[in-house]
């Protein structure tokens, strides 16, 4: 299935080199240094086995101070909460889109929608850290919270598209059906971002799957 590019559009930045006479940094546009912050936390949580990003760190990445940083954002979890703004708006944009196209059954909705998943990781791997909770061990309670209701919510969509192929299978129990099985799928396509991240990028989620959903979906 082929699905939108889902990373963050790239801010434009001079490409001629300053006077060295004048050395005049540009001023940002409005919204813009928000989304040059969004994009630097998200490019230092790509590099594999990176520690926990600090707003020190992530303030020298972008050659600005840490009080920079918070004129735009009142804590790193609220930076966090940016790319999980993102993640949401990206993915769930992209499902609603596979559930409105006509024709499809909820085994083809379903399988779609894990493929959405898993290539929306892969091509943002920075992400992907966010989405199974390796790059908020140490941040605010909440922003895991979040990440769970995402998953509950794709579960939930799952458990929707299929219960209508239960009941067309004949199963006698449709409802239960599609629940046990929506929460299987949702177990696989986060075990397949877990290993992503676990091995350093180098497992890609799509190993495999489109053989892998033919058996489970």
């Amino acid at each position: 299935m082929q699905n939108e590019e889902t990373s963050y559009p790239d801010v434009e930045t001079p490409t001629e080199p300053l006077a060295a006479a004048a050395p005049v940094r540009k001023r940002p546009k409005p919204g813009e240094r928000r989304v040059q912050i969004l994009q630097a936390l998200a490019a230092m949580l790509e590099q594999p086995g990176a520690e926990r990003v600090t707003t020190a760190a992530l303030a020298a990445r972008l050659d600005v101070s840490e009080a920079a940083l918070y004129r735009h954002f009142a804590s790193k979890a609220q930076m966090f909460e940016g790319l999980i703004d993102f993640i949401e708006q990206s993915v769930f944009t992209l499902v609603n889109q596979i559930l409105e196209r006509e024709g499809a059954t909820g085994a083809q909705q379903a399988a779609r929608i894990l493929t959405l998943l898993v290539q929306f990781a892969e091509r943002n791997p920075g992400m992907t850290r966010v989405m199974v909770g390796d790059a908020l061990v140490f941040e605010n309670e909440r922003l895991q919270q979040r990440m769970n209701q995402f998953f509950d919510k794709i579960e939930a969509t799952l458990r929707q598209v299929l219960r209508g192929t239960a009941a067309a299978d004949g199963s006698a129990t449709p409802t239960v059906d599609a629940q046990v099985r929506a929460a299987a799928l949702t177990a696989f396509v986060v075990g397949q971002l877990q290993r992503f991240t676990r091995s350093g990028f180098r497992r890609a989620p799509s190993e495999h799957l489109e053989a892998t959903i033919a058996l489970i979906v």
